[in-house]
């Protein structure tokens, strides 16, 4: 039996490893957490679930991305 070889993941740019874009969706989440909880504009507040859903949607995804 022959192993998968770690050419595979060369193939991916570096950019689109999943550390990194686990991170930037974790901080999508915690800017949409701020967005939610602070008390100026309407605006921000208005668009926070969705920043939120975008950032745990992008979470799942990129989960699945090779490391």
């Amino acid at each position: 039996m022959s192993q998968p070889s770690s050419n595979s993941n060369s193939r991916w740019p570096r950019w689109l490893r999943r550390h990194t874009l686990e991170l930037v969706a974790c901080a999508v989440i915690a800017l949409g957490l701020l967005m939610l909880l602070q008390p100026f504009a309407m605006v921000l507040y208005t668009w926070s679930f969705v920043t939120m859903l975008f950032g745990t949607v992008m979470f799942m995804v990129v989960s699945k991305f090779p490391e």
